[in-house]
């Protein structure tokens, strides 16, 4: 997930993405990473997107921009193994 401190869209990302694993606890076996662009923007720059929060499942973006809840479990979704 790329995202910035006191994005108010990523705080709205966050919040749904713990009710999603507390909806479906086996999502908690899922590799997550959260780049803050502002603090590594090296990172940020080799990937292609211009709003935030957007997750990437692998290298393939999912959502960009004003999260939505069927987003996010469209990311966790097809990020589970399981």
């Amino acid at each position: 997930m790329f995202m910035f401190a006191g994005c108010p869209h990523c705080k709205k990302a966050l919040e749904m993405k713990a009710a999603l694993l507390e909806a479906h606890p086996e999502y908690k076996t899922i590799p997550f990473v959260m780049i803050d662009e502002k603090k590594e923007p090296e990172t940020a720059d080799k990937y292609d997107y211009y709003y935030v929060p957007t997750f990437y499942v692998g290298e393939e973006k999912i959502t960009e921009g004003v999260p939505t809840e069927e987003g996010v479990a469209k990311v966790f979704a097809l990020a589970y193994k399981g």
